[in-house]
């Protein structure tokens, strides 16, 4: 039997062991990654025997797939979100972790009689905050925070990476490479950011062209092909001096953000390939790590950490949090969720790599620190949104949606809604629903049977119904089949809503939470004669209560489309 055979066994053995693992996280409120080291710490010399001691091996993986988390990230984060908040969020990303690094940095110094560049070199490699954590916290613990403060979070927890390894990179460079520190550190970082975001940019454009125009036969190569390009980022970016995390995140973000072929399969694709980066680099990091080294650096860790979470994070974040308006509660939620993650643990590496004295020291302590971290903010998170009242109810998402296929440059989507028990849908016509203008059920299937849908179908709870619609036109049917309502009408019906002059006004406060007239069996075709006092024409406009109803469509004397909007 070949080597590569007990690898592969291995590796297979260590995989399923993190995602069972991961069912845990819900239970004990812990993060993720701290079950995944945990799997991995066991399954070391010290617990079933594995033998691991190559930083060089542990880094590369740990690169690769910290590229693809963030390319992931970068897929899954919204320009909504970014416009929203991009300047306090990219303050934190950046200041927050100069801050963050220097007072924990200086701290570490005294406790582990470092010198200051060292003790700095600390604090850089712990100034980053962990996204992934937060967000599969709050989601196991069912807590959803409001936009602003929720986009804050993520924002700048996907976006400071490249900071903090910047900031690793060049004090390792001021330490073993006696660079200036000043201009040299300055012309570093301008190389760094520039040449990361240009290029990100570059190849996010370039990869929606390309990927939309290229004829692939096997569909399957779609998704490759979008990893190809984010690799594509990474690689030129880094190689150009640049910074490839960035370069990959932003290409990310040009790309998910734009409407391409099989956009829906890549999503899920990149979410898997993610979840499979995270398992094995935790795990492997576990692995390089000796249990018993956390032993004789557990009290200055400890001492470390506690400075680093009730001191150094909130001096970072109150100030800049305080000016762009953020409430108290907001404040100290996002104070206390500096939970650190992966590319802590991957930045101890570098000290390694460059052969640094106190390297070995380094990574402990770091070790140490991230697992505290984790382990009691992680813990405690979902408690202190509830104590500070900061929990919303769920926004209006629909139970389970998934796109079957893409159409390519076809303007039209198909896509399975799953409904749930909401009273909203459940025992309707399929007539009642209020859907769009131009939008179709082409299929319902219920259990193993399959309905032809008419208007006088009644729809179920459990049905699966096969819906073709315009891409714009997904958030409005998404409000219908959502388990809650969102009851901020004037955003959705900011985009003209086009509904059939039959649909009557009591499916219309259903659908959306919009109500036209107390009397609720007259149709949007009797509401606007009624309100324009004539036979009408198209393009005729009429505003009832804050809404205007515009004629759209007209067949012989009958209104026969609406169009509804909300104006500024």
């Amino acid at each position: 039997m070949f080597a590569i055979d007990h690898i592969i066994l291995l590796a297979a053995v260590l995989i399923l062991l993190g995602i069972f693992s991961s069912k845990l996280s819900a239970r004990l409120g812990l993060p993720v990654l701290v079950l995944f080291l945990l799997v991995g710490m066991l399954a070391g010399e010290d617990g079933i025997g594995i033998s691991f001691d190559n930083a060089e091996g542990a880094h590369a993986l740990g690169t690769l797939a910290l590229a693809m988390i963030l390319f992931d990230g970068g897929l899954q984060t919204s320009l909504s979100s970014i416009k929203r908040v991009w300047k306090p969020a990219s303050l934190l990303a950046t200041i927050g972790v100069l801050v963050t690094a220097t007072i924990t940095g200086l701290t570490a110094a005294l406790i582990l009689d470092l010198s200051p560049l060292e003790g700095m070199l600390l604090g850089a490699i712990v100034g980053s905050t962990d996204a992934a954590a937060v967000f599969s916290l709050l989601r196991n613990a069912g807590i959803h925070l409001n936009p602003r403060l929720k986009s804050t979070l993520e924002i700048e927890s996907a976006s400071n990476d490249p900071m903090a390894i910047f900031l690793t990179v060049g004090l390792l460079d001021i330490l073993v490479n006696d660079m200036t520190p000043g201009i040299g550190l300055l012309q570093l970082f301008v190389m760094q950011m520039g040449i990361g975001a240009a290029v990100g940019l570059l190849i996010g454009w370039l990869a929606v062209k390309v990927i939309n125009r290229i004829d692939l036969t096997a569909s399957g190569l779609y998704l490759v092909l979008v990893t190809a390009f984010g690799l594509l980022a990474f690689g030129i970016a880094a190689n150009l001096e640049g910074s490839g995390f960035l370069a990959i995140f932003i290409a990310g973000v040009m790309i998910g953000n734009k409407r391409f072929v099989f956009q829906r399969s890549t999503f899920l694709f990149h979410d898997g390939l993610a979840w499979l980066s995270q398992i094995m680099m935790f795990v492997v990091l576990g692995l390089l790590i000796n249990p018993e080294s956390l032993l004789d650096v557990w009290f200055q860790g400890l001492l470390i950490a506690a400075v680093l979470i009730l001191v150094a994070r909130p001096l970072a974040v109150v100030p800049i949090l305080k000016y762009f308006g953020f409430s108290k509660p907001e404040i100290g939620l996002v104070s206390w969720v500096g939970l650190r993650g992966a590319v802590p643990i991957i930045l101890a590496i570098f000290p390694l790599l460059f052969g640094l004295p106190n390297a070995p020291l380094i990574f402990d302590v770091v070790f140490f620190v991230v697992l505290i971290s984790a382990t009691i903010q992680g813990s405690t998170l979902p408690w202190l949104a509830r104590k500070l009242g900061l929990t919303e109810p769920p926004p209006a998402i629909s139970a389970a949606t998934l796109e079957i296929t893409s159409l390519g440059d076809v303007d039209a989507e198909i896509v399975e809604y799953t409904l749930g028990n909401s009273p909203r849908v459940d025992g309707l016509l399929l007539s009642q629903m209020a859907l769009p203008d131009s939008t179709i059920v082409a299929m319902i299937s219920r259990g193993s049977n399959v309905i032809p849908p008419r208007g006088s179908t009644r729809l179920c709870a459990g049905d699966h119904l096969f819906v073709v619609l315009r891409p714009e036109l997904r958030p409005f049917v998404d409000c219908i089949f959502a388990e809650s309502l969102d009851s901020n009408a004037s955003e959705l019906l900011k985009t003209k809503l086009n509904l059939k002059g039959s649909t009557r006004v009591e499916d219309v406060l259903r659908a959306y939470g919009i109500e036209l007239s107390e009397d609720r069996t007259k149709t949007l075709e009797q509401l606007t004669r009624e309100a324009l006092g004539s036979r009408g024409e198209t393009g005729a406009t009429v505003n009832i209560r804050g809404v205007q109803l515009e004629i759209a469509d007209m067949l012989d004397e009958r209104l026969t489309t609406i169009s509804l909007s909300i104006r500024a």
